[in-house]
């Protein structure tokens, strides 16, 4: 059996953890794929107050009637940006050696996205 490397593992074990992440502000929703359907990942963000939009597995049993599409529809917004992004050769290679260069590079990526996006006819 082989062992999953570094950039294969799941994110799944840490949804609490990133949960409590980022600034301070409550987020309203947690947005995840599939690999996040898990109870124990529903009730800890149901127990901060943050609405779960992750679909359930095919293999879930009693699942509910009710998902909240709208809330998952911005997660492929978010995917595609992402993919857009790492267009740009800079950006997706980390070619730079500070943070703060770094994210003059993303911003000037997603700027050139945002007119582009405006200025197609």
């Amino acid at each position: 059996m082989q062992q999953s490397r570094g950039g294969e593992a799941s994110d799944s074990p840490h949804f609490e953890t990133l949960l409590d992440l980022g600034p301070e502000i409550t987020p309203r929703a947690a947005v995840g794929d599939k690999g996040y359907d898990a109870k124990a990942n529903r009730q800890a963000a149901r127990s901060r107050g943050i609405c779960p939009a992750i679909p359930y597995r095919t293999t879930t049993k009693d699942k509910p009637k009710f998902f909240p599409k709208a809330l998952y529809r911005g997660r492929a917004r978010i995917e595609q940006t992402m993919g857009k992004l790492k267009r740009f050769k800079r950006v997706a290679l980390r070619c730079e050696k500070t943070d703060v260069n770094y994210g003059s590079f993303v911003t000037l990526a997603l700027s050139f996205i945002l007119i582009k996006s405006v200025h197609t006819t």
